[in-house]
């Protein structure tokens, strides 16, 4: 069995429970309240900032070149495309200010660089796995689940179950394959604790989305 397919295994019951949070299931029927979407996307779009930077360091750390080719256009990726996404819906849902980090993407977002400064890039790659596995996943479970007719988050589930973005996190995956194959056992696992904490975090950004949770 490959690395992911364990590693995915070890999440699947957390995976579970973020299918069935309350914002993964309004989003889905459009019934979402847009103020929860506006916090979610002012988060989502300075984590994404943070998150491309992390990326372009384990582009600068990452051994086999074609590999750093991939982080390259990885972190070109979540700067650009998507931020591009986020300005227009900034524009839809009134959005004029990002405001500053709150809890949940903080602690996200320092977990993932402070990860790829200091571990090993195999530990690197693992941590930022679960943003584009578990986003491709939901993504699609959203678009084949959903009946909702004019749904105002459809450009949202439209480019998490596209097929450019699975593309990239079929390449993301093949790459932590590859390095895990050739790791030792207690590199491995070191990846796999990695990526159960990025999950982890996952499912609390959504929630402080929800809860609008806040800095006291």
């Amino acid at each position: 069995m490959k690395w992911s397919e364990q590693t995915w295994k070890d999440i699947e019951e957390l995976y579970e429970s973020i299918l069935k949070m309350p914002f993964i299931r309004e989003l889905s029927e459009g019934s979402l309240p847009q103020e929860k979407f506006r916090f979610y996307m002012a988060q989502d779009s300075l984590y994404l900032e943070h998150f491309g930077r992390t990326l372009s360091l384990i582009a600068a750390k990452i051994t086999d070149l074609q590999d750093v080719l991939a982080f390259m256009r990885f972190a070109e990726n979540a700067i650009v495309v998507e931020n591009a996404l986020h300005e227009s819906y900034f524009k839809d849902f009134g959005v004029s200010d990002k405001g500053i980090l709150q809890p949940a993407c903080h602690h996200y977002i320092h977990f993932l660089r402070s990860t790829a400064a200091l571990e090993s890039v195999e530990i690197a790659v693992a941590a930022v796995l679960p943003c584009f596995w578990i986003y491709r996943e939901v993504g699609d479970y959203i678009y084949r689940t959903q009946n909702t007719v004019d749904n105002p988050y459809e450009k949202w589930i439209d480019t998490y179950a596209g097929e450019e973005f699975s593309a990239a996190v079929d390449q993301a995956i093949a790459i932590c394959d590859k390095i895990a194959e050739n790791s030792t056992g207690a590199t491995r696992q070191k990846m796999t604790e990695a990526f159960i904490m990025a999950s982890r975090m996952e499912f609390h950004f959504w929630e402080a989305a929800y809860e609008l949770k806040m800095w006291n």
